[in-house]
């Protein structure tokens, strides 16, 4: 049924069919630290992606794109930092991209997205740890799905490797990454 979750022996699953993320009411951000003290936070505001849900789970399919000039952690500068060869370089690579190679079931609604992140011109595979919080018609008679996922990336594998040595020892930006996204999906089958 298209407006409830699919079980089958307790799973919970996102529908048969073919979604599109629904950018006005998801978001993809992420969190690193800044100094070994603090947690800068970001996001991209500019991002599509699709969710093919199969009734076969390895039949399943999951594909994104962020636009990298979108990058907004809440202060000019570092964003434009941030856009330059530093790190993303944002005029020679607009684009960072994931597209999943399996899809697993942990438990529940709790699964494994298995796929190739790019970021840059580095391809690398990672594992999203993905839960589905629920399906069903919204108010204007669209049905829509929502996921959660997160991913924890060395920003320095995707070729993001600017450093500052601190006086004091430590680095100003952290390697580790968490990218966290926060999914709406419409149907666009029927």
């Amino acid at each position: 049924m298209a407006t409830q979750l699919q079980t089958e022996q307790g799973t919970v699953r996102v529908p048969s069919g073919t979604w599109t993320v629904d950018p006005s009411h998801s978001s993809v951000s992420f969190e690193v630290r800044h100094m070994m003290i603090a947690t800068v936070r970001g996001r991209f505001l500019e991002f599509e992606g699709t969710i093919v849900a199969a009734e076969h789970l390895a039949e399943s399919q999951v594909s994104g794109t962020a636009i990298v000039a979108s990058i907004d952690t809440g202060q000019a500068d570092r964003d434009q930092h941030l856009r330059s060869p530093d790190f993303f370089d944002a005029e020679a690579f607009p684009e960072m991209s994931f597209r999943s190679t399996r899809i697993e079931h942990v438990e529940g609604g709790m699964f494994r997205i298995v796929g190739n992140l790019q970021i840059r011109d580095q391809t690398r595979e990672v594992s999203l740890a993905t839960v589905v919080h629920g399906a069903g018609a919204d108010p204007w008679g669209n049905e829509r799905v929502g996921l959660g996922a997160h991913v924890i990336i060395n920003r320095t594998d995707f070729g993001l490797a600017w450093q500052q040595r601190l006086a004091r020892g430590g680095v100003l930006v952290g390697d580790e990454v968490t990218i966290v996204l926060d999914i709406s999906a419409v149907r666009v089958d029927d």
